[in-house]
């Protein structure tokens, strides 16, 4: 079997047509980019807007790492 073929504590990721990891890996997502398309894809199947908080949090990280933002800048958002 293959490990895209198991999931680990539920099945939300199984019924999609394409998981994200799949997705993640065939366009060199990094970390922060990989975990906003895995809560995107699974928010409402599993944690809700716990997961869009997440995304938002991560989206953070992005602006933060990768464009300067400051933590004022950040907190206008």
């Amino acid at each position: 079997m293959s490990a895209l073929e198991h999931q680990e504590g539920g099945i939300h990721y199984l019924k999609r047509e394409i998981q994200p990891i799949e997705y993640i890996a065939k366009n060199n997502l990094n970390f922060s980019e990989g975990n906003i398309v895995k809560y995107i894809t699974r928010h409402r199947d599993k944690n809700r807007d716990e997961d869009i908080r997440k995304i938002i949090h991560y989206a953070k990280f992005i602006l933060q790492l990768e464009y300067g933002y400051t933590e004022e800048q950040l907190k206008e958002l």
